[in-house]
C-alpha cells in the first residue's frame, strides 16, 4: 500500500479512536487526558501497535497543540486580572511553589534522577491542571462559591508563574550555565510585565487588528500572530509555549470571549494529538515498574494541593467545607505537567517520561473524582 494512503489510514484511525475516548471520558465525567495518554502508550514504542507513516505528522502536530494550549490559557485572562491575583494571593502563590514542588524535587533525588529531571519532576508536581480545575468547577456549578476566586487566583499565578519557569527549565536542560539560566529568566520576567503593561495601554489597538465580521479572518490572524511570536519566542532562546501564552494575555477582554469560541475546536484538536504524542513516546513497559514511585507522590502532592487550598481560600474568609472544596479542586494535574516531562523527555533526561505519564494518569482521574466528593453547590456565604 502507497504511504500517503497509510498516512491517512492511520491519521483517521487515530481521531476516531480519539473521539471513542472523549466520549467515553465524558459519559463517565472526566477529562480525556488520562485516556489519549493511554491510546498514545498503546500505540507507541512498545505497544500493541504502531504507528509507520504518520508519526511525523503527529511530531508537528504536538507542537502547534503545545502552543494552542498555551494561547488559550492566556486567553483566559486580562492583564487586570492577573493583577489583582498579584496583588491578593501572592502569599498563596509561594505556599503553592513551596508545598507542591517540594515532593517532586525530592522524589527526584531519592529515584536518582540528575538534578535538571528533579527540578522538571518539581514543576510536575506543583502545577494543576487550569483546564481541568476551570471544568470542574463548572461542570459542578461552583463558580458563585466563595472559595471559587481564591482557586482562579492561584490557577493565574501557577500560569504566569510557568511564563518563567520555561524558560529556566529550558535553558537548565540544555546545559547551559546560571548566567544564561538568569537571563533567559530575567528575559522572559520583562516580556510578561511588557505585554502586561502594552496590553493595560493599548490591548484595544491589538482587538481591531485581530477582530473581523468573518470568524475564519479572526481565527487565521490569530493563529499567524500566534505563531509568529511563538517561533521568534523559540528563535531567541525563551519558550514557544510563553510566547504563545503572552499572545493571550495581550488580547483584549472585549475580543478574548470571541476569540475563544473560534479557536475551542482547533485547540481542541491539536491539543489531544499533543497528549497522545507524548504517551508515543513512552514505553508502557516503563510505566508499570515505577507505579509505587507514582502512587505515593500522587498521595502526598494530593495532601499538599488540599493544604494549599485551604490556605487561600481561608485568606478569602471561608468557611472549613468552603477550603477543603478549594484543595480538592486544585488536585488534578494535566497539560502543564506534560509541557514539563516533554521538554525534559525531549532533552534526554532517562526516567522521567514514564514517572510523569503514571503520575498525570492518576490526578487526572482522582483529581476530579475527589472534587466531585460532597459537589453539591453551596450558596454564597458557606
Amino acid at each position: 500500500m502507497e504511504g500517503a494512503a497509510v498516512l491517512l489510514l492511520e491519521l483517521g484511525a487515530v481521531f476516531l479512536l480519539l473521539s471513542l475516548l472523549g466520549m467515553l471520558a465524558r459519559g463517565v465525567g472526566l477529562s480525556s487526558i488520562p485516556l489519549t495518554l493511554v491510546a498514545g502508550l498503546a500505540l507507541g514504542e512498545g505497544g500493541i501497535a504502531a504507528l509507520t507513516e504518520a508519526g511525523p505528522f503527529v511530531d508537528a502536530a504536538a507542537q502547534i497543540g503545545l502552543v494552542l494550549l498555551l494561547l488559550a490559557l492566556g486567553l483566559e485572562f486580562s492583564s487586570a486580572e492577573l493583577v489583582e491575583s498579584l496583588r491578593r494571593h501572592t502569599p498563596s502563590g509561594f505556599v503553592d511553589l513551596a508545598l507542591n514542588a517540594t515532593p517532586g524535587l525530592v522524589a527526584g533525588f531519592l529515584l536518582g534522577l540528575p538534578w535538571q529531571g528533579a527540578m522538571a519532576l518539581a514543576g510536575v508536581t506543583w502545577i494543576s491542571s487550569s483546564g481541568i480545575v476551570a471544568q470542574l468547577l463548572d461542570d459542578l456549578g461552583r463558580l458563585a462559591n466563595r472559595e471559587t476566586p481564591a482557586v482562579l487566583s492561584l490557577l493565574v499565578l501557577e500560569d504566569m508563574a510557568m511564563a518563567m519557569f520555561l524558560p529556566l527549565l529550558t535553558v537548565v536542560l540544555a546545559g547551559g550555565g546560571p548566567l544564561r539560566a538568569l537571563s533567559a529568566t530575567t528575559l522572559a520576567v520583562g516580556a510578561v510585565l511588557l505585554v502586561l503593561a502594552a496590553a493595560h495601554r493599548h490591548g484595544h489597538r491589538l482587538g481591531r487588528l485581530l477582530s473581523h465580521t468573518d470568524d475564519e479572518q479572526v481565527l487565521l490572524r490569530l493563529f499567524a500572530l500566534t505563531m509568529l511570536v511563538a517561533g521568534l519566542a523559540q528563535a531567541v532562546g525563551a519558550s514557544a509555549a510563553v510566547g504563545a501564552f503572552l499572545v493571550g494575555i495581550a488580547v483584549p477582554a472585549s475580543f478574548a470571549d470571541r476569540a475563544r469560541t473560534i479557536l475551542r475546536p482547533l485547540r481542541d484538536l491539536f491539543a489531544a494529538i499533543f497528549f497522545f504524542a507524548f504517551g508515543l513516546s513512552i514505553d508502557p513497559g516503563a510505566v508499570w515498574p515505577v507505579m509505587p514511585a507514582v502512587l505515593a507522590l500522587a498521595l502526598v502532592s494530593a495532601g499538599t494541593k488540599l493544604a494549599t487550598g485551604w490556605f487561600a481560600a481561608r485568606r478569602d474568609g471561608v468557611g472549613r467545607r468552603g477550603r477543603r472544596r478549594a484543595g480538592a479542586a486544585l488536585v488534578a494535574r494535566g497539560e502543564f505537567s506534560i509541557v514539563i516531562a516533554g521538554l525534559a523527555v525531549a532533552a534526554g533526561v532517562a526516567g522521567i517520561g514514564p514517572l510523569a505519564t503514571g503520575y498525570v494518569l492518576v490526578l487526572a482521574v482522582a483529581g476530579p473524582l475527589l472534587a466531585r466528593v460532597g459537589a453539591r453547590p453551596l450558596q454564597r456565604g458557606h
